[in-house]
């Protein structure tokens, strides 16, 4: 099964200059409970944009898409589609979710290559640089997970839903 994880904010912010902009050690958590003893699948910014000490990130096989063939790193398999990661993994019983960045975010679901998605939707506006394609939400049925109040680590609040594709 083909998964996308993604958090974004109300105006469709993922990050600015290769970063996350907010810290929510609990939409972290999220994050890792969800991937952890499965596939990631991510292009190779960002790859780069993990730092070093969580990089590969641990527990996951960690799948890297770029155009450059050149591009080789310990810890990922390569591979210069989406297509060619998908496919080689699928009869895989772990799970694949495609973690990012934009432009992978934007291919996966113009092609519809994506069966679920895992939104953190943060109540707050952010500057950015990339963005999180809109959503045709008709194609989708969509359900709250959990909602996370702001506190003193997470400064924030957020939405978590999990849409499957409406067959």
């Amino acid at each position: 099964m083909v998964k996308l994880i993604v958090a974004i904010s109300e105006n469709r912010v993922i990050g600015k200059d290769n970063d996350l902009i907010w810290h929510l050690p609990a939409d972290m958590k999220f994050f890792s409970d969800q991937t952890k003893g499965n596939i990631v699948l991510m292009g190779r910014r960002n790859w780069h944009s993990i730092p070093d000490k969580y990089r590969p990130l641990p527990n996951r096989l960690n799948i890297v898409v770029t155009r450059d063939t050149c591009f080789d790193e310990v810890g990922c398999e390569v591979y210069h589609s989406i297509e060619q990661g998908i496919e080689a993994h699928k009869e895989d019983e772990r799970d694949l979710y495609v973690i990012g960045g934009g432009q992978i975010y934007r291919y996966c679901l113009e092609n519809d290559l994506v069966d679920e998605l895992y939104i953190t939707h943060i109540n707050e506006s952010f500057d950015g640089d990339t963005f999180f394609p809109e959503i045709d939400e008709s194609k989708w049925k969509k359900h709250l997970l959990f909602s996370h109040q702001a506190d003193e680590k997470n400064p924030h609040s957020f939405d978590v839903y999990h849409y499957i594709k409406d067959a």
